[in-house]
């Protein structure tokens, strides 16, 4: 949770907000200058077409991918990644994150995001705290303990990518006692990186405690050129103009909170324009978006597969609604269409039980 000033209370009202400028990511136009977070096993085409749809969204993002693996993939099968499924026709502004430790495999997926795919940002990961890719691969945020090299890297795929922006997503180091984060962002705006989203954690900690979006702010007024985006434990509408406001960051990157609540790109959209925040949909609304989101995973993955990966979804939009444990509960087990609708048509909140 991140603390909200007085004047940022749930009833905020529209005089009271920020109207900030677009981000600007080297010629790309974010606006506004609200991103939506990339996070494996979830931002797929659906996860994106929803967000789409609901607006408000000023950057979205694709699941990260391993460039080592896209190297082997195109060197051994002629294949892309599979989370690149959709990339080229998808609209625009749209980034890709990649993740890896060595410049070399970087620098020619990165290339072929630019030139290839044609992507609007090239997005690097300095920030997963994951065992798979910290320990394993010494990648992600195992590479904050060494902000040169995470400058040679940056500098490599500036190159290779020729005019396409290139990013970073760092935490603020690998743990308490090794908080790197303003280094690493000298070293990546010396590299010549368009933006920096700064998750307001040390890796160590995972998702546990509660952001420090002073650190963050520490890193915006220690870099001189490249605009900073915060993230971390943005909640709510207001949390997210709160932040904006507070911690002179230049645009704001939203995560967990967009699983359960797709449209919170739209509401901090409205207050950013002065305007009133959009409520919520109603419960049956949520009912009908999560089929409709199950349509667009079975379209994309088949209906056998497709059932399986909505259930993680399904459990994500019943957070905070009465009777989820229930619903989570059934629809974790499901296995068939069938067995999913009825879940979703006798154990999906209804408006009476929001109502009790």
């Amino acid at each position: 949770m991140v603390h909200l000033p007085m004047a940022f209370s749930p009833n905020i009202q529209s005089h009271m907000v920020l109207q900030p400028p677009p981000l600007l990511i080297g010629p790309v136009v974010v606006d506004p200058p609200v991103l939506q977070a990339p996070m494996a096993g979830y931002t797929n085409y659906a996860f994106r077409q929803v967000v789409r749809e609901f607006g408000g969204a000023g950057l979205l993002a694709t699941e990260m991918i391993a460039a080592r693996s896209a190297m082997w993939l195109e060197t051994h099968r002629g294949e892309h990644p599979d989370r690149l499924w959709g990339v080229r026709d998808e609209a625009r502004p749209l980034a890709v994150q990649m993740w890896d430790n060595d410049p070399d495999n970087l620098a020619k997926v990165g290339k072929r995001l630019a030139k290839d795919f044609q992507v609007s940002v090239v997005d690097l990961n300095f920030g997963c705290p994951v065992r798979q890719v910290t320990e394993k691969a010494q990648s992600g945020s195992w590479l904050l303990r060494d902000p040169e090299r995470v400058g040679v890297i940056v500098k490599r795929v500036v190159d290779a990518c020729d005019g396409v922006p290139v990013t970073a997503k760092i935490r603020l180091g690998c743990a308490d006692s090794c908080r790197t984060a303003v280094e690493v962002a000298q070293r990546i705006e010396e590299a010549g990186a368009a933006c920096l989203t700064v998750h307001g954690r040390v890796a160590s900690q995972f998702f546990s405690g509660r952001a420090d979006w002073e650190a963050i702010a520490e890193v915006k007024r220690r870099v001189s050129r490249m605009p900073i985006v915060g993230n971390g434990d943005i909640d709510s509408a207001e949390t997210a103009v709160a932040c904006l406001r507070e911690y002179g960051v230049d645009g704001v990157m939203i995560a967990r909170e967009s699983l359960s609540r797709p449209w919170i790109f739209a509401q901090v959209a409205a207050l950013l324009r002065g305007e009133p925040k959009p409520p919520d949909p109603s419960m049956d609304e949520q009912r009908e978006l999560v089929l409709h989101h199950y349509d667009l995973v079975c379209k994309r993955f088949g209906v056998d597969r497709g059932t399986l990966l909505m259930r993680k979804f399904a459990c994500s939009y019943a957070q905070g609604l009465p009777g989820a444990r229930e619903f989570r509960g059934r629809v974790s087990r499901v296995l068939t269409h069938e067995e999913f609708l009825d879940v979703m048509r006798t154990s999906f909140p209804s408006r009476a039980a929001a109502a009790d």
